[in-house]
């Protein structure tokens, strides 16, 4: 099967410079931080980006460390992020991570893939962004739009992130890897959109299987 990798990363590349960056990317490239991409990620969940930059800001302006994190208390964490969602309960994961890294790796953000899922509230998700984005390393961060467009395009068939992950590590070359979260949230974000998406002016129309599309503009 051509799955046109080539073609559609190049436009896609091209294309994402029109659209805002995602707010964990920006924090990342800014910071260049594994820690502050973590708690970033960790606000950033069921959280719309312009509530999440700002809420990290507030946060990571106060506390960029582990060390510095801790000595906050649980209720001037949640005042920090709110109104990010579910700050409470947020406030309260983001201190106990901190002072498991303190406790365990010595203040680090772990670089494997199997030390970052065992930090209470880490999915796979925020694993692979700690991994691309904070340690720039190998990885395949799979949200909503990373494996709702991929379906949509024919590569894949499946019903849940996890499997898109694992497929799509089967079947994308590994040069695309580490750009493919970026560009497909701000694609998903702005024309592959959840219903109705914007299919008259897709710039990688024609290579699209519209799989489940039912109506489009």
């Amino acid at each position: 099967m051509n799955y046109n990798f080539k073609e559609i990363f190049s436009i896609l590349e091209k294309e994402s410079k029109k659209f805002i960056t995602p707010s964990v990317t920006e924090i990342s490239n800014v910071n260049k931080s594994p820690y502050k991409t973590l708690i970033s990620c960790l606000i950033s969940l069921r959280t719309k980006d312009a509530v999440t930059l700002q809420a990290s800001k507030r946060l990571l302006s106060k506390a960029p460390t582990p060390n510095k994190m801790i000595k906050l208390k649980e209720s001037e964490i949640a005042s920090l992020i709110h109104p990010a969602n579910y700050y409470l309960t947020k406030a309260k994961r983001i201190r106990e991570i901190s002072k498991v890294l303190i406790k365990k790796y010595k203040g680090k953000v772990p670089l494997e893939m199997d030390e970052l899922l065992k930090l209470k509230g880490v999915g796979r998700k925020t694993a692979n962004i700690v991994l691309v984005y904070g340690h720039n390393k190998e990885g395949l961060p799979i949200d909503v739009h990373c494996s709702r467009i991929p379906n949509r395009l024919g590569w894949i068939k499946t019903k849940n992130a996890n499997e898109t992950e694992q497929v799509l590590r089967k079947i994308l070359p590994k040069q695309y890897w580490n750009k493919f979260n970026d560009l497909f949230v701000k694609f998903g974000q702005n024309i592959c959109v959840p219903v109705s998406p914007y299919c008259s002016k897709c710039p990688i129309n024609k290579y699209c299987k519209k799989v489940d599309v039912k109506t489009s503009r």
